[in-house]
């Protein structure tokens, strides 16, 4: 029999423990089995934050719902934000602006990070498989200007150095809610989706996006928030986009969509 562990052992050990296992019991020692190996490294993903709250930062349960998928997804996950002031600050209870307050995106960001963060400066390609961005208005108004200038918006430096440094890199790049513009704005010829382009009697409160999208120069696909049409895969670009909160609906619905997004992100990566 193989010198496999006991199953005891096995339902309590880690993936890198089991792929030792594998190596150590392969008939021809370990380069027989180097490509399970390889397949059994995880995926290492930077996760882009834009603040914390849904109107002046990021999304607070699309951040969750990315977290989540990719630790399901066996991910190694890092979070990362610019360091730069917000915009301006949203007092979420009357959603309206709190003018005598100013707060540091990267500061606010690591309340959804719990404090494990690192300066968007510091994100390299050499350090990751693929890049996610949540969304929420920080995506529109602290990542870039889209909120105020539209389709004339400018991009954070460090964002447009992030995502032209991973497509060149061959490297997937997922987005979700209102962050697909940065994509569009700085990859040309990018296909995304923000959802439907009508609002359809306000299910799709913000199907203006899609214009905008196109003004830019990117292709809008139309998505719906249900199980068969969660996410739109641009295989050229490696670009991976779902609606989330651009609809409204069920938060299970935006929860899954980011899980397609998530999934194909992971797939996209080869590991």
């Amino acid at each position: 029999p193989l010198p496999f562990p006991p199953p005891s052992a096995m339902l309590t050990s880690r993936g890198p423990a089991l792929c030792t296992a594998l190596r150590r019991a392969a008939p021809g020692g370990p380069a027989s089995l180097h490509s399970s190996a390889r397949r059994c490294r995880a995926a290492r993903v930077a996760v882009v934050l834009s603040g914390c709250g849904v109107y002046d930062g990021t999304e607070i349960h699309e951040a969750s719902a990315v977290l989540v998928h990719l630790s399901r997804g066996g991910a190694e996950v890092q979070m990362y934000a610019p360091d730069v002031p917000q915009m301006h600050v949203i007092d979420h209870s009357k959603g309206q602006p709190a003018e005598a307050e100013s707060r540091n995106v990267l500061v606010e960001s690591a309340r959804i990070a719990r404090g494990k963060i690192a300066s968007l400066a510091k994100l390299t390609t050499a350090d990751h498989d693929a890049v996610i961005f949540p969304g929420g208005f920080g995506a529109a108004k602290n990542l870039s200007t889209f909120a105020v200038d539209g389709k004339d918006c400018k991009v954070n430096r460090e964002v447009e150095r992030v995502l032209k440094d991973f497509h060149k890199a061959g490297k997937p790049i997922g987005l979700c809610c209102i962050s697909p513009v940065l994509a569009a704005k700085v990859l040309s010829g990018a296909e995304v989706t923000v959802g439907h382009e009508e609002e359809e009697g306000g299910k799709w409160p913000y199907a203006g996006t899609a214009g905008a999208i196109k003004e830019l120069g990117a292709k809008h696909c139309v998505k719906e928030v249900t199980i068969s049409f969660l996410a739109h895969v641009d295989t050229k670009n490696k670009v991976v986009t779902t609606p989330a909160f651009m609809c409204e609906t069920a938060l299970h619905h935006i929860f899954d969509g980011i899980g397609a997004m998530v999934k194909n992100v992971l797939k996209l990566t080869g590991k």
